[in-house]
């Protein structure tokens, strides 16, 4: 998935309809395929996590080659590959991804999807402390209490497991520190250019991991079927198709409003997991799970009240400017 700022302002207003409308729609689809992500991983079994990963990472760079060689910017991977500096980020940001991939992958694979789920929304609050910890961001008053809101959850959830959520912090901790590449790489690089390069630095690692599946006869592409064949086969398309539905929604709306359709994915996943794959969510793990959300509705109040005030100052100073 891609990774979502949720706490800075935003001081640009929405383009007008339809321009607008689509772009919520281009969020909406994007996040609804994300949170049916389970469904997808938990239909290639029996792949195991690494063939899943290695699968997706190298499709997926087929997928980038074909949409480069489309849009005749191919030359773009050899300026990559001669900008050490650039290379050196996206492969930071590559190995990050693929370390969120691989224990979300796992985690369905063995029937924590419940546990993903919160790791998905916990992964705002993480991105608030990161800014903390890293960028030296001052925080406002409801954001800190957010955060604060959230490591209390954390604290009862580790009590309720009988240890540490870790595929929770994992994936948000993992998810959150590829924003924060992202943010460093800049927006030098479309998305197919950065999913593109992403996939490269990670080619090599996929190669190694899928003739380590084989020699250990773990390997499942061609052994169970035309069906399971293709669905592997298909983890390019699932990972560019919503990455580039995403791209093209983060331009055309509001930051608040992706902030806010964000939520959805996690939703689902949870939903997917209790209704759809039949894990176990005692009464215990749902009020763990109503204390983050009340710590999300309070950074989302935080973020709208920021960006309606900003947009007030910005309203005033042009007409201060008239």
């Amino acid at each position: 998935m891609a990774a979502v700022q949720t706490t800075r302002p935003e001081t640009s207003s929405p383009k007008s309809s339809p321009v607008g409308g689509n772009g919520a729609a281009y969020g909406l689809l994007a996040y609804l395929i994300w949170g049916a992500f389970p469904l997808y991983f938990d239909a290639l079994k029996p792949a195991g996590a690494w063939e899943v990963l290695a699968h997706r990472i190298l499709w997926t760079l087929v997928v980038c080659l074909i949409a480069l060689a489309a849009t005749r910017n191919l030359g773009f991977l050899h300026r990559l590959v001669s900008d050490r500096r650039q290379l050196g980020a996206t492969t930071v940001a590559g190995l990050l991804i693929a370390v969120n991939w691989g224990v979300y992958i796992e985690a369905v694979d063995s029937g924590h999807t419940v546990e993903a789920a919160l790791g998905y929304f916990l992964n705002p609050l993480v991105t608030v402390a990161l800014g903390v910890v890293v960028l030296h961001e001052r925080l406002r008053v409801l954001q800190w209490v957010a955060v604060g809101v959230g490591a209390l959850a954390c604290v009862y959830l580790a009590i309720d497991y009988g240890r540490p959520p870790w595929i929770s912090v994992v994936l948000a901790l993992s998810f959150a520190s590829y924003g924060f590449m992202k943010k460093r790489i800049g927006g030098s690089l479309t998305a197919i250019e950065s999913l593109s390069a992403e996939s490269v630095a990670l080619t090599p690692i996929a190669l190694v991991i899928l003739v380590g599946v084989g020699m250990t006869g773990n390997a499942t592409f061609t052994s169970h079927g035309s069906g399971h064949f293709l669905l592997l086969l298909c983890a390019g398309i699932v990972t560019a198709v919503p990455l580039l539905l995403f791209a093209a929604a983060a331009s055309r709306v509001p930051l608040v409003t992706i902030g806010l359709l964000q939520f959805i994915t996690p939703i689902l996943q949870l939903l997917c997991g209790v209704l759809l794959l039949g894990e176990h969510m005692p009464i215990s793990r749902w009020i763990g799970f109503a204390i983050v959300w009340v710590a999300l509705i309070l950074l989302t109040f935080d973020s709208l009240t920021a960006s309606t005030r900003a947009r007030r100052l910005a309203r005033a100073a042009e007409n201060c400017a008239i």
